[in-house]
């Protein structure tokens, strides 16, 4: 090894001990009461950021059924609204794995609530187009500043729970998702009410008040966020370190402070397991944007009016809260994310098919609660499964930000295929987003191939590294030569022989 490998390495290893600090006594420590602490204060504002996040990207589908397109100075055409939808997705896609870098160097709680609080502004901002320039700006706008709230929400997650904890935490946080959807055809119904009031129509008001609602939280966020383990002011100094050296053992080494280094994001971008997530991620974030961006105007041409088609937005939203939160459970209990996965997109694919069949109002809506109940759940167990076998904090923040981006940049397609010319019944745009979710049911299965094979590589002691002073006749050079396993462990992430993948 180089003197200057020498260097780093020795430098990773005084970062652990000053984290891991073995001359703290943690035996005192009650591991239940402790994480239900970082529960209470991780979780819950988390999940209202995302909450707020879902509902200010999704709400213009509310206004629009109040006449946004229409009571305007200059009148917007379908194809320009959607067009103005597509523009979000480019920066918000593209930027999402730089904002999790950043976010890993930075403090969250400066980072995530400077991001919440310049959407917010540009939320506002919503309510004072005139044009189609004017919609088109300030989409391009939200697209930027809330690029890296998801993908930063899933890291900053990853970095205080061990993986088999990962599916409900995720879950619980992702629900405000669904919860935000049948909140926001709720409001948007009672803000319509204040049509008029200043001089400006009711629609106006939607994105005025929501977008006030996102700035107060965003000023909270600074005080109420907390940082890593390692800096968490509710914590004394043996609760830290335990809970640091509880993701240790569960080979969370990087918790331990990880030094940045131009390697962890090469190993992201020349690992297969990004590009296959990728995919994964594609199955569902095209149907997720599909579902809630177009969900009121589905039911709308169903034959309801406006109000009532917001009104009916809520039961498929409270259906897939319910849904998400049940599976988040679940999968981490039975420890395979595979087969919840195969189960999820063979669901979606059942109420896909019955949307595109169906002539039938009731029938359709019926179809709707199973696309809810298959694809908000999808999403945080595929997250969890994923997060979960990317070892190392600059690299799990780059493989998440890369496999977020890549299914997001779909909504720019699943924003486009919903035309007016297909109403009522959208029969290619349900057809588009049924092969999305053919997608994700083949990368699932690449994915549990791939990682089984891997497993059973390394149980034959095919990756096994050269560890100085230790007898291994399975030991190749070609795969890395340390002077002790922990050395090995820093350096390789989950490239590491002693790393084993969940299923």
């Amino acid at each position: 090894m180089s003197d200057q490998k020498s260097d780093e390495t020795s430098l990773s290893e005084r970062n652990a001990d000053e984290l891991y600090r073995p001359d703290v006594n943690t035996d005192g420590v009650n591991e239940k009461k402790l994480m239900r602490r970082i529960d209470l204060h991780v979780i819950p504002w988390l999940a209202i950021l995302y909450f707020l996040n879902f509902m200010d990207r999704g709400n213009i589908g509310n206004a629009k059924l109040y006449g946004m397109t229409t009571n305007i100075n200059h009148p917007i055409s379908d194809t320009q609204y959607l067009i103005a939808l597509t523009v979000y997705f480019f920066p918000y896609a593209l930027l999402e794995p730089a904002s999790n870098v950043i976010l890993r160097r930075l403090k969250p709680s400066i980072w995530l609530s400077s991001l919440i609080f310049c959407w917010g502004v540009v939320m506002v901002c919503h309510g004072f187009i005139q044009s189609y320039g004017g919609l088109v700006a300030v989409r391009v706008l939200l697209g930027v500043t809330e690029a890296g709230m998801y993908p930063g929400i899933v890291f900053y997650i990853s970095s205080w729970y061990k993986r088999a904890e990962m599916g409900s935490k995720i879950a619980f946080f992702f629900s405000s998702a669904t919860l935000s959807g049948a909140f926001s055809g709720l409001l948007s119904v009672a803000v319509h009410n204040m049509d008029g009031i200043g001089g400006l129509a009711g629609w106006r008001w939607i994105f005025i008040l929501e977008g006030l609602l996102t700035v107060v939280v965003a000023l909270l966020s600074f005080w109420v966020i907390q940082d890593y383990p390692e800096a968490a002011k509710f914590l004394s100094e043996e609760e830290r370190v335990f809970v640091i050296r509880r993701l240790q053992d569960d080979v969370r080494v990087s918790a331990a402070g990880e030094q940045f280094k131009r390697k962890y994001i090469w190993q992201s971008l020349k690992d297969w397991k990004t590009w296959v997530a990728m995919g994964i991620y594609m199955g569902f974030d095209g149907p997720l944007y599909a579902f809630s961006l177009f969900l009121p105007t589905i039911i709308n041409k169903l034959g309801f009016t406006a109000t009532k088609a917001n009104l009916l937005t809520v039961p498929p939203y409270a259906w897939g809260c319910i849904t998400t939160v049940a599976v988040g459970i679940l999968g981490d209990r039975i420890g395979t994310r595979y087969h919840m996965s195969l189960f999820l997109f063979a669901t979606g694919a059942v109420g896909y098919i019955i949307l595109i069949a169906s002539r039938s109002p009731g029938l359709s809506y019926f179809a709707v609660f199973l696309a809810a109940s298959a694809i908000y759940p999808s999403i945080p167990n595929n997250v969890a499964w994923v997060a979960g076998n990317v070892e190392g904090a600059y690299k799990r923040s780059v493989t998440l930000g890369m496999a977020i981006g890549w299914g997001n940049i779909n909504g720019a397609v699943t924003s486009n295929i919903y035309r007016s010319a297909d109403s009522p019944w959208y029969t290619m745009g349900h057809g588009i987003v049924l092969a999305y979710i053919g997608i994700g049911l083949i990368c699932v299965t690449i994915m549990r191939m791939g990682l089984q094979r891997e497993n059973a590589r390394r149980d034959r002691g095919e990756r096994d590294e050269v560890i100085d002073g230790v007898d291994n006749k399975n030991a190749d050079v070609k795969n890395g030569r340390y002077p002790d396993v922990e050395t090995a462990r820093l350096d390789k992430g989950d490239g590491w022989s002693g790393f084993r993948y969940s299923l």
